[in-house]
């Protein structure tokens, strides 16, 4: 047992969770999952990261006292909304989503009888050597207990303070730029390549340092991420708008990323992804949720 955790609970193993849970497990910790709805890409990557299964929420919950949520952002309310039905209390629920700070205090709010833990990562999941940064802010003695369960392992930590919503707010402002610039590019090559200087465009960014555009074969990653990113950059939306600053440019971007949704995790050419982002269809969706 590590700085008094019996075992952590996951919800739920998608790229980012597997990975932060195979580092716990690389380190002797005992990490849970409930396969109960989930697929069967979860239970792969729950398998590879030698995650125990058990068979409900209930279950988890009896033999976890800490809790990772790293699930879609647009369901960050409603697992931490099935935690406190089944009765989560005594323990530690580490909101790792990428949502807004209101958000994090709405969830915590459902679950009043456990500490709640502000976090977020930044960076690529923790494989091949990466070494993703873990940010946390809340009550103090359970942010360095979370700190202190990922040291040795390639999760780093930082604790930004005792107000529950800073992690978020950090993680929000780095996505308005690090996931907006990325599809900002995507629309500009693809108007490139619609008038025939694509190339151009490219050597042109190739002379500044750091370019997006330079990447031309990131289009159909974000194209692939699409799903995910468009409920955080809605959320990046609400921060700016809570701030007083701009939103709408924010919210397009979001409208954007949804023209992708069907590539849903999916490999597909950078021709294909650009014949979605500028397809009829996708527009005539743009203007019924807009």
């Amino acid at each position: 047992m590590k700085s008094g955790i019996a075992a952590v609970g996951l919800l739920h193993p998608g790229s980012m969770g597997a990975a932060i849970a195979a580092q716990l497990r690389a380190q002797g910790m005992t990490v849970l999952w409930c396969p109960v709805g989930r697929g069967d890409a979860s239970r792969l990557r729950a398998e590879h990261a030698g995650m125990e299964a058990v068979d409900d929420l209930g279950q988890l919950l009896q033999r976890a006292n800490l809790l990772i949520s790293l699930c879609p952002p647009a369901a960050a309310e409603e697992v931490a909304a099935e935690v406190a039905e089944h009765g989560f209390r005594d323990g530690t629920y580490v909101e790792a989503n990428a949502i807004t700070p209101q958000r994090v205090r709405a969830v915590a709010a459902r679950l009043p009888d456990a500490a709640v833990v502000d976090g977020s990562v930044v960076g690529s999941p923790p494989v091949g050597g990466k070494q993703p940064m873990l940010y946390l802010s809340g009550p103090p003695r359970h942010v360095t207990l979370v700190a202190d369960l990922f040291e040795g392992t390639d999760v780093r930590t930082r604790p930004l303070g005792t107000e529950i919503g800073q992690a978020s707010a950090l993680k929000l402002a780095y996505s308005s730029y690090q996931k907006a610039s990325r599809v900002l590019a995507a629309v500009a090559y693809g108007l490139a390549d619609a008038n025939g200087v694509a190339d151009e465009l490219v050597q042109i960014a190739s002379k500044r340092s750091g370019s997006y555009l330079t990447e031309t074969d990131y289009i159909p990653k974000t194209a692939a991420r699409a799903w995910r990113w468009a409920p955080e950059l809605a959320d990046v939306a609400d921060l700016l708008a809570e701030s007083g600053l701009p939103d709408d440019f924010m919210r397009q971007i979001a409208a954007a990323l949804h023209r992708w949704d069907e590539v849903h995790d999916r490999s597909v050419t950078v021709s294909r992804a650009l014949e979605l982002l500028s397809s009829a269809e996708a527009r005539h969706t743009d203007s019924r949720t807009s």
